[in-house]
């Protein structure tokens, strides 16, 4: 063992200088980690060792058992280190190591992976041999002990050297046939795939509790935005919309009433254990909150439903409080755990409860959560909305309004009093793509509730990734404690494009608009297949591993290559630029088969679709600051999930493309496209409203409260 190599549990190992926060929980691990690099893969050829990769994230529940029960135990950390080179991997800053081996160990196991995820590599080319996600220390639920298969693979690797030869090159065999099903050419882009989307969702779709399939429930927000997308096109196409706008509202209402929903502070958590959204993973990540609080934002904005609202409000006031930086960038995850416990922070005794709220406030918590009979998580209750605010005023015979003042005073209680306990680990580097997301996210909640501070904040995220994370005209993936590092991924170029162009639609700033441009460049010169079309998930002068990813199905977030069509699709209508315009239209006939065969899993591609088939409407008012404000309220007032509405001042600079020859004039002025057709310039607001008309629909119902 070299002299910096660990010889014992209070030795730091060779992840003690990285950046990422799971890498460091393992730095004083007695095994004798490695992060990802050459020292670590010349080592395994030097020596003839297969190499243990090891893949998690500092939220993970399982990562952390694993950790407890076998990285932080000398014996299996003997065997490890005698038998491989052990390389530590963080998925969340490496998630195109995680994308290959998440792939390979499904080949390997005919079943999905997960995290933790341990492979074994072979030590010259690194290819797969075998694979498994959480190992027990012990032999229990009909699994062998970490130890068992640690010499079992080690022996096998030693004897059998011809058979895994075999296997390996059938193993790379795959993967050259997946890369070249992702290059289809050709490729019917017609409108049916749309329509095929929403019965695939409609076939998996729980019409009790919401969501799609079964436990664990995930929310899914590419599709509930699908769905809300597909009834508003059906109605401004005078078509049947089905039951698309029903499985959202009824999705939507039961995740923003279920536990997965944090009742009192605001936030989702990853996904729910059961089919009722009750009780969560508890683990809290930017990457789902951002999309969902874009999706319930277009919610509200679609059927006029206050919860929908109140929601989306509440998952950018958690992001104020918790996960933003003092520098500006937002944090990655909260953890599951606190004090060696999941969900310990959040959960709650009855007799707290009481002690904490006076009688009528315990009424209204009682009744609407049901906090009687047998609690609902390991002997204590989580806060899983049973009654709505108006039966549950109903059932106490108050009127409605005094029952929101109890529950809102109620809640105010619990949150001070769980301020005080031990918070869950946060992870704070700050990753470029999730922020993307997040920008997103609070921008367009931000401008559609009038929240200045969701907005700023926006501003603050997008400056600071822009002023640490680009450099030379490249971004870089991750930061954390003044260290910024790691090729920047395609979903890092297109997400945070995607979050500039939504704040530069909740305010504009001189040079923003000029960023965005800058990263779609690099899209197309660093990215693109230029044989097939599509973006690979790596760039062309990233460190060569064993395939290189090229996808557009969404995972746990959107497809980089959805979300780069989306944007190349709206900047090329916004700037008239036609190599935007081809780009994003390779990457759809690219693409195609993947729509055809899973559309409900393509929703970021169908709605880059969908703008393709019914170019968005584009939208460029100019005007003094002042006088812009009322146009910008109209634009905003109705669903219109096709439009970009830009309000430039007449004093910006040095506009880009056909921007600028959208002119000032006497009082504010409208220009509107619609893809490559544009109408007069208008003036006159009452004219503005009815060309509106034609992209918005009202909405659908009148405010319940299902949930909230």
């Amino acid at each position: 063992m070299s002299a910096d190599g660990p010889e014992g549990a209070g030795h730091a190992n060779r992840l003690i200088h990285q950046t990422s926060p799971y890498l460091l929980q393992h730095a004083h691990n007695p095994v004798d980690w490695y992060p990802w690099g050459e020292e670590a893969l010349q080592r395994a050829r030097d020596e003839d060792k297969p190499i243990l990769l090891s893949i998690g994230y500092s939220a993970c529940h399982w990562c952390h058992v694993m950790e407890r029960e076998s990285f932080e135990d000398p014996e299996v950390a003997q065997v490890m280190n005698e038998l491989f080179v052990c390389i530590k991997v963080d998925r969340e800053e490496r998630p195109d190591l995680d994308k290959i081996y998440q792939l390979a160990h499904q080949m390997l196991t005919q079943r999905a992976g997960g995290w933790p995820l341990n492979v074994f590599l072979m030590p010259d080319d690194h290819t797969p041999f075998f694979g498994g996600t959480y190992f027990p220390r012990e032999p229990r639920h009909g699994m062998p002990a970490f130890t068992d298969i640690l010499r079992r693979v080690a022996a096998y690797y030693t004897d059998h050297r011809t058979e895994l030869e075999q296997q390996n090159a059938s193993v790379r065999g795959a993967f050259d046939r997946i890369s070249a099903d992702s290059s289809h050419k050709g490729g019917n882009l017609g409108p049916r795939v749309l329509v095929d989307a929403i019965g695939g969702l409609s076939h998996q779709f729980d019409s009790v509790h919401g969501g799609f399939g079964q436990a664990p429930k995930f929310p899914h927000p590419t599709n509930l935005e699908r769905l809300l997308r597909h009834w508003a096109a059906s109605v401004l196409a005078g078509n049947e919309a089905g039951n698309a706008l029903d499985m959202a509202r009824l999705s939507l209402h039961a995740m923003a009433g279920g536990g997965i929903y944090d009742q009192v502070g605001g936030g989702f958590c990853r996904y729910a254990v059961d089919e009722a959204w009750m009780i969560p993973h508890f683990e809290k990540m930017l990457y789902d909150n951002g999309p969902l609080q874009a999706v319930y934002t277009d919610a509200a904005r679609a059927t006029g439903e206050k919860v929908f609202a109140s929601t989306a409000i509440g998952i950018g006031e958690w992001v104020l409080r918790e996960m933003q930086s003092p520098d500006g960038g937002y944090f990655s995850t909260l953890d599951a755990d606190s004090e060696g416990e999941e969900g310990k922070f959040y959960v709650w005794d009855a007799d707290e409860i009481k002690s904490l709220v006076d009688d009528s406030e315990w009424d209204v918590l009682e009744t609407r959560y049901q906090l009687r009979g047998q609690p609902n998580f390991e002997g204590r209750w989580h806060l899983h909305v049973h009654q709505s605010l108006d039966d549950t005023a109903s059932a106490l015979g108050i009127p409605r309004e005094h029952a929101a003042e109890l529950l809102a005073s109620a809640h105010g209680k619990l949150f001070a009093a769980r301020q005080t306990r031990v918070r869950p680990g946060r992870d704070e580097k700050i990753l470029t793509s999730w922020n993307g997301l997040m920008i997103k996210g609070m921008a367009r909640a931000g401008r559609y509730f009038d929240r200045a501070d969701f907005v700023q904040s926006a501003e603050h995220a997008m400056d600071f990734v822009r002023n640490t994370l680009w450099r030379d005209g490249r971004l870089l993936a991750t930061t954390k404690d003044d260290k910024a590092h790691l090729n920047a991924y395609l979903d890092d170029y297109a997400f945070l494009a995607d979050g500039v162009l939504e704040l530069l639609q909740a305010r504009w700033r001189d040079g923003d608009l000029e960023f965005a441009i800058a990263l779609l460049e690099v899209i197309l010169k660093h990215f693109e297949d230029p044989e097939n079309g599509g973006f690979f998930f790596t760039s062309s002068d990233h460190e060569q591993l064993i395939h290189r990813h090229k996808s557009g199905t969404d995972e746990a977030i959107p497809s980089g290559n959805g979300v780069a069509a989306q944007v190349l699709l709206r900047a090329g209508h916004l700037l008239g630029e036609p190599r935007y315009l081809d780009a994003a239209e390779r990457t759809l006939r690219s693409l195609s088969g993947e729509m055809e065969h899973y559309p409900h899993a393509c929703g970021a591609l169908l709605h880059a679709l969908e703008e393709y088939l019914t170019p968005p409407q584009t939208v460029v008012l100019r005007g003094d600051r002042s006088a812009l404000k009322s146009w910008v309220d109209r634009c905003l007032q109705y669903y219109a999930p096709r439009r970009m509405t830009l309000a430039i001042p007449n004093d910006a600079q040095d506009l880009p493309g056909v921007l600028a020859a959208r002119t000032p004039r006497d009082g504010v002025t409208a220009y509107i496209c619609s893809g490559l057709s544009c109408s007069e310039p208008i003036s006159d607001e009452a004219a503005f409203a009815r060309e509106l008309a034609s992209t918005e629909v009202k909405p659908a119902i009148a405010d319940t409260d299902s949930s909230g």
